[in-house]
């Protein structure tokens, strides 16, 4: 239970207190009509003792009464009510002191922490308090007890009267009539010999006080000095100068006192009658209000209290209206004098105050404490005279003497259903009197003892009913002992609760009962069985009762030693519920409050529900529409499991709600709970849609919502507009550079303010999620902004405090002057499905620049539900009243900061100003549509396209470059234009884009395409400008340019990257810049497999003398189609074969056969033999690169392969490569010894070729019954004489298939001798292929051959050569080794660079046959590096020689 003001036995003692009648005068009455009070009010704030009173008991012992409070009241006389029930004006009358007692603002509360929990409780219950006080006074009187009968009676008769004694013997002859006539059941006196107690009522004002005197002497006479009062009251004069401020005691105690004489009224019922949900009785409304109920009236709550409204349930708050929350009466009640107007005694002076006291103390100590003690004396000896005598003796003299008790079914007696009925006179009532009269004097222990005895009699009589009474009573004497108490038997209140409700069925003892022994079981610390006892006393009968009752266990539960949360907000939801059916919604809803703190994010989804609904109702019949609000939006955003129906009702009643606040007024819109908005996932997209194909062209595919985000992407469109800023700056980056953003989402950089352009859309994305199983329906959806005219201060990032001008917003301005600044586009529906994520897109087109912040979106809201139902004029009509206009925010929450140690201690979040853009001036806007682009192509195959640039904006641009992902895919042409020569005629029929355009190659004029130095790689080389006429695209203006294509060389889908750039022709404004963007995919497929390869001519350097020192190059080139048959293609002819170098070129075709043409079908390959030659020493500047381009055709045309685009593509795709080859080698120069690098470097330059051969090929393909010619050429690039080089490129192993390999130890290092020196010599033979001896005449055959040395570097040499043959091998073995050199066999040379030396040899032959002659050896190193070791150099291939015998007979 709650902490309660009063101890437990102040509690106890103010239950049962001495009750004291008042009759008074009609004189007297008028003299305290003065003060607004009647005269029982006028006693009652002083009714409490502030001093001790004593009595003596039976035993003469002195017992001390302490803090006596008596109970004043007016002699009612009213028809006999049953003691079993309250009357419906009790009910009604106990249901506004509930009603009036509610929970101040800003009371004390307790936030108790329990496990995880942080409860804000309150401390009190002051309405229980209240409620509990009014019920034990206003219960009616009973005749098993006594303890509510009056003891005395206070005669008051006014001075003025003029004859007072006879006004005396009337009340008195009055009250003996009320008391003994039997006209009257009530009101109940205490004994038959009622103290009668006069008092003389003097005004100070009107009265002579010496006859007051007078009289009082007169009364005294007649009545004893100990039984009379003279009280001198009314001393201040009533004059409206007097400001002195009198207290006024009396306010607190008149609603008490409405209590008990609105009983005396009669009213007429009015509260707890069937009280509703949704109709509340205003608890002091008369009967009319509760009877009246609208065909609206639910009474769906009366079933269960956690059961919610369905479809059946037609109540809802379309049909509430508020009640009066203060709970006033609307009707002038006819209630005592102290509902009248005015302050309560207003002619009473603080002496009169003291003289009031001071009357009732002489009263209760001179008058009532005797005569109490008396009484008790006289029951006593009644007592011990019972004992002395037998119980069969004693039963016989009552029956003689007709004090027998009589039976239940006697006529002459009132019946009972809970067993006998005793009579005023019977022995066992007269002990239960002298109990209670020892209970009201505190004397606790003789009471206990009475109570004891009179149980006993009561329990073998089988009154039940006074049974329980007497074990109630003596439960309660027991716990208030004084000195060393007996233990509560709780017992006895268990059964005395039992018997009152079970068999006496008597609610309101057993309530009564239970009140008391809770407040005892808490004082001792049992709230699990004060819980317990108190949820045992919730019935039907009473809700306002069990309501009580059961908040109060729910506090129990809270405050036991462990607390037990959950069960506390579970009672306390069953109080509320309870609570308003009783019609005290204020409480209900306090209730619900409290028991939300429990259930609120918990996972208590349907509980959750239920309290936020009920809450929502009351208090939006409380005209608390704030909290109503709340927590219908609270239903609606929580994950709720509800069904589809119960959605649509709690959705009604929030757009009912909503609607009724905030009405038709669009000043201030509410938040909207409905539909999600996903902030994080807003997308905000800057400038026009993309325009879609139109006929051929295809438009680039640039930014659009439609495209996910790729931040790997996104990164690489950076790098190209990084390239492209670069390029256009002279090579450096500006230090202010950002990169161009068109679209924002939470992925992208939002800390700085995006840049819009005027006149230029801006499209929101809003992403829109339904959590209901209810389709709702949005209408008029449009975004909230706010402008602030004027541009930023300023060249830097601004802020909205540097820009001047006036804010203005569309929530409050006019449409006309809304759509000059900002023209807003509204979507008048739109659907959201149940549980449906969906995008709206919403379009704003400012018109003037400056600072626009997008602030949220406003919509009106509906569900589709009432749409679909609403056929006919009422349903459209109940739909239109439940749609409602509101707004959500669009609040984006930054990225979380962490790169601070604050920052990452902390949760701290960054600026995201995507919604936040600066509106700057126009800009130009260029479009790009491609022509005959196309989609598929064979690796190295040639496609003329056509491009299209359109200036859609009122603004120039200039300064148009592209830059690309694949910068070898695609050209624009060299910038000579003009062709070198006319087209061929044959050329032009096959469309040929060879021949389009023949440009001449001239170093001149690609120089900046074909630099290969080291400085030339600093630039990207992945930029190009676009040749336009005058380098200015006017506004309206198009031009279209012609763009060559080359097939990638590895198949598969390539995604190809353009990123066009361009500037507008004013400088200086904050966009520097804009970029289009264009993704295409080209699938290549297989066309031809080139695998090239070189070697040095064997033949005698004297056959080629212009090739001093290297007799020749053979350059072998295989060829296959590697093209699949399901391509379409027939065959490829391979038309042409080019070199470009700086150093070699190709000679001539060595044709084995004439007219011999190269055409391959699937599968075929075939085998071509070149002869190169070095090119001639170029004049000119040596800082300029220059390449010599030859043509070898095969077939019947010549191709200029230095003209467009056949040299265009070569030196895009050498360009590439050879950039990567610089890398590689500068990454790998520095970690070489000089000594390796000067060797090495000799053996490369000795091998070097570096011949590069273009292949050029057409392809006959048949494409729907027609034949079509493609045409293409590949590269391969001869880096290094024997070694193969392929136009493919070879494939990854993936990473999947790779096996796991350890890796091993380094091996020593080798220093010698190096693998790059074995080919410094060139070795030639020069011997008869045949040779005829007569080994008959001459065993000995001699044959001359002539060696040549070739040195191939260009450093000096040492050679050695050894003649002699000693092989061990197996090989060898199976030679003829019949011959030998004769002569010399070991010689040491030295040759200079590129120098060729002959030497003269000889054979000896021992027999005819086929003889090896390349057996020599020949060793070599560089002169300079003496401590380096001979390298054995590489030998020709085998020299055979046929030795013939002249004599065959005898070979």
């Amino acid at each position: 239970m709650a902490q309660c003001v009063l101890s437990v036995h102040e509690f106890i003692q103010d239950s049962f207190v001495p009750m004291i009648a008042v009759l008074c005068s009609g004189e007297a009455e008028r003299v305290t009509r003065k003060n607004n009070l009647n005269f029982a009010e006028l006693l009652r704030p002083f009714c409490r003792l502030t001093s001790e009173g004593h009595i003596r008991d039976p035993n003469n012992q002195l017992q001390t009464v302490k803090n006596l409070r008596l109970c004043v009241s007016n002699v009612v006389t009213s028809p006999s009510t049953s003691s079993a029930s309250l009357g419906p004006s009790q009910n009604r009358l106990l249901s506004e002191v509930v009603f009036s007692c509610q929970p101040q603002e800003g009371a004390q509360a307790t936030v108790m922490r329990t496990g995880d929990y942080n409860l804000n409780l309150s401390v009190t219950t002051p309405w229980f308090e209240a409620y509990r006080e009014n019920f034990l006074q206003s219960m009616p009187a009973s005749d098993h007890e006594f303890l509510n009968h009056y003891l005395a009676c206070l005669l008051v008769v006014s001075s003025t009267e003029a004859v007072p004694v006879e006004q005396f013997l009337k009340l008195s002859q009055e009250q003996h009539r009320i008391q003994h006539s039997g006209e009257y059941t009530n009101p109940k006196w205490f004994i038959p010999n009622t103290l009668k107690y006069y008092v003389l009522l003097h005004d100070m004002n009107e009265g002579d006080e010496q006859r007051a005197e007078l009289v009082y002497e007169d009364m005294k006479q007649r009545y004893g000095p100990q039984g009379c009062y003279l009280l001198k009251i009314n001393s201040r004069a009533s004059s409206p100068e007097e400001d002195e401020q009198i207290p006024d005691p009396w306010s607190q105690y008149l609603h008490k006192q409405n209590l008990r004489n609105q009983d005396v009224l009669e009213l007429a019922p009015a509260a707890n009658v069937t009280p509703a949900q949704d109709t509340v009785v205003a608890p002091d409304a008369d009967s009319s209000d509760s009877t009246d109920k609208g065909s609206g009236v639910s009474s769906c709550l009366d079933t269960h209290p956690l059961q919610l409204d369905t479809d059946s349930c037609t109540a809802s708050l379309l049909t509430l209206s508020p009640v009066d929350a203060d709970g006033k009466k609307s009707t002038g009640d006819t209630d005592s004098l102290a509902a009248a107007a005015g302050n309560h005694g207003a002619s009473l002076t603080l002496n009169d105050h003291d003289r009031i006291r001071q009357f009732i103390q002489e009263f209760t100590f001179r008058g009532l404490l005797p005569h109490i003690e008396k009484n008790i004396r006289q029951l006593n000896d009644q007592l011990v005279s019972r004992k002395g005598l037998s119980r069969s003796l004693f039963t016989a003299t009552k029956k003689f003497f007709g004090g027998g008790k009589v039976p239940e079914k006697s006529i002459n007696e009132p019946k009972s259903t809970y067993g006998l009925q005793y009579p005023p006179e019977a022995p066992e009532l007269q002990i239960r009197k002298m109990a209670d009269l020892c209970f009201l004097v505190q004397h606790y222990e003789l009471a206990y003892s009475c109570y004891h005895t009179a149980k006993k009699d009561f329990l073998s009589d089988q009154a039940m009913l006074y049974a329980a009474g007497a074990l109630e009573m003596a439960a309660v004497s027991a716990f208030l002992q004084g000195g060393a108490p007996r233990p509560y038997p709780s017992h006895y209140m268990d059964t005395a609760i039992q018997t009152y409700r079970d068999v006496c069925k008597n609610m309101v003892l057993a309530e009564r009962c239970a009140l008391l022994s809770a407040e005892i079981l808490k004082s001792q610390g049992k709230y699990s069985e004060a819980a317990t006892l108190l949820i045992k006393m919730t019935s039907e009968d009473s809700d306002l009762r069990s309501a009580l009752l059961l908040e109060q266990a729910a506090h129990c539960f809270i405050n036991m030693r462990n607390p037990m949360v959950r069960k506390f907000a579970f009672h306390m939801i069953l109080a509320g519920h309870r609570f308003s059916k009783a019609g005290q919604r204020r409480h209900a809803l306090r209730c619900y409050s409290q028991a939300m703190q429990v259930y609120k994010h918990r996972d208590w989804a349907l509980a959750e529900d239920h309290i936020n609904f009920t809450i929502g109702r009351q208090s939006f019949t409380l005209e608390q529409p704030e909290n109503a609000l709340l927590a219908f939006r609270q239903i609606l955003i929580n994950d709720s499991r509800q069904t589809a129906t119960q959605q649509a009702a709690f959705l009604r009643e929030y757009l009912y709600v909503v609607k009724s606040v905030f009405g038709e007024k669009e000043s201030r819109l509410p938040q909207l709970p409905l539909p999600y908005i996903q902030s994080s996932a807003t997308r905000v997209y800057f400038g026009h849609e993309r325009r879609l194909a139109e006929g051929e062209k295809q438009a680039a595919t640039h930014v659009s919502l439609d495209q996910e985000y790729d931040q790997d992407l996104s990164v690489l469109w950076c790098q190209l507009e990084e390239q492209l800023a670069a390029s256009a700056n002279r090579g450096i980056l500006p230090s202010n550079f950002q990169p161009t953003q068109s679209c924002l989402n939470s992925q992208t950089d939002n800390l700085h303010h995006p840049l819009a352009v005027v006149e230029e859309p801006i499209i929101v994305e809003v992403t829109f999620r339904n959590p209901l199983k209810v389709s709702l329906l949005l209408s008029n959806l449009s975004l909230l902004w706010r402008f602030t005219t004027g541009t930023p201060l300023g060249g830097k990032e601004s802020t909205s405090e540097q820009l001047a001008g006036e804010t203005i917003t569309n929530e409050d301005t006019s449409a006309d002057e809304k759509d000059e600044i900002v023209t807003t586009e509204i979507i008048k529906e739109f659907f959201v499905g149940s549980e449906e994520t969906k995008t709206a897109r919403l379009k704003l087109l400012p018109h003037r620049t400056g600072q626009l912040n997008i602030v949220g979106v406003i919509y009106n809201l509906t569900s589709s539900h009432f749409g679909e139902t609403s056929s006919n004029t009422e349903g459209q009509q109940m739909l239109d009243s439940m749609i409602i206009r509101g707004r959500q925010d669009l609040k984006i929450q930054g990225p979380r900061l962490n790169l601070t140690k604050e920052d990452k201690m902390q949760v701290r979040h960054g600026m995201d100003r995507r919604l936040e853009p600066i509106i700057t001036p126009p800009m130009p806007l260029m479009e790009v549509f491609f022509l005959q682009f196309p989609t598929a192509l064979l690796c190295g195959e040639i496609r003329k396209a056509y491009v299209e640039f359109c200036n859609v904006s009122a603004v120039a641009l200039c300064g148009l470059r592209v830059a690309s992902t694949h910068p070898d895919f695609f050209t624009f042409g060299s910038q000579a234009t003009t062709p070198f020569t006319p087209p061929s005629p044959g050329s032009a029929e096959n469309c040929s884009a060879y021949v389009t355009f023949p440009t001449p190659f001239q170093p001149g004029s690609v120089s900046s395409e074909m630099l290969v130095s080291a400085p030339a790689f600093s630039q990207p080389s992945g930029v190009m400008e676009i040749p336009i006429h005058g380098s200015t695209l006017q506004p309206g203006e198009s031009i279209q340019l012609p763009l060559w294509l080359r097939g990638p060389d590895q198949e598969g889908v390539h995604e190809i990257n353009f990123l066009f750039y361009y500037e507008n022709t004013q400088k200086g404004l904050k966009i520097s810049h804009r970029v289009l963007r264009h993704t295409v995919f080209i699938c290549a497929s297989r066309s031809l497999s080139i695998q090239a390869s070189a070697c040095r001519s064997s033949a005698s350097p004297h056959h080629s003398l212009n090739d001093r020192g290297s007799g020749g190059t053979l350059v072998f080139i295989d060829v296959e189609n590697v093209n699949a048959s399901e391509s379409g293609v027939r065959e490829f002819h391979i038309v042409q074969v080019s070199s470009s170098s700086q150093h070699w070129r190709l000679h001539k075709y060595i044709n084995p056969g004439n007219n011999y043409d190269c055409r391959l079908s699937s599968r075929e390959r075939a085998k071509l033999c070149f002869k190169a030659k070095r090119c001639k020493p170029h004049e000119g500047s040596d800082t300029v690169k220059e390449y010599t381009f030859a043509d070898l055709n095969l077939g019947n045309e010549r191709i200029m392969s230095s003209s467009t685009p056949c040299g265009d593509f070569f030196f895009r795709c050498h360009q590439s490569s050879e950039f990567e080859q610089v890398n590689s080698a500068s990454r790998t120069s520095s970690s070489s010894k000089s000594q390796g690098s000067d060797i090495t470097s000799i053996a490369r330059k000795c091998n070097e070729l570096d011949l590069n051969i273009i292949v050029i090929w057409k392809a006959y393909v048949v494409e729907d019954n027609k034949q079509l010619i493609l045409e293409g050429q590949l590269h391969v690039a001869l880096q290094t004489i024997g070694k193969e080089a392929s136009s493919l490129i070879p494939k990854e192993e993936t990473q999947e298939m790779m096996l796991l390999r350890f890796k091993s130890e380094l091996p020593p290092p080798v220093i010698l001798p190096y693998p790059e020196l074995s080919q410094l010599i060139r070795t030639n033979l020069c011997y008869p292929e045949t040779f005829t001896h007569q080994f008959v005449s001459e065993s000995l055959c001699l044959v001359p051959v002539s060696l040549t040395l070739s040195n191939c570097s260009l450093a000096q040499i040492d050679v050695i050569i050894d003649l002699r043959h000693k092989s061990t091998s197996s090989e060898s073995l199976e030679v003829h080794t019949s011959f030998a050199w004769v002569g010399q066999t070991q010689y040491r040379l030295q040759l200079e660079g590129q120098e060729v030396v002959n030497l003269t040899l000889q054979a000896c032959f021992f027999r005819a046959g086929v003889y090896n002659l390349n057996t020599l050896l020949v060793f070599a190193k560089p002169a300079e590096h003496s401590a380096l070791c001979e390298s054995s150099q590489q030998t020709a291939s085998p020299a055979l020689i046929i030795i013939n015998n002249a004599c065959p007979l005898l070979s």
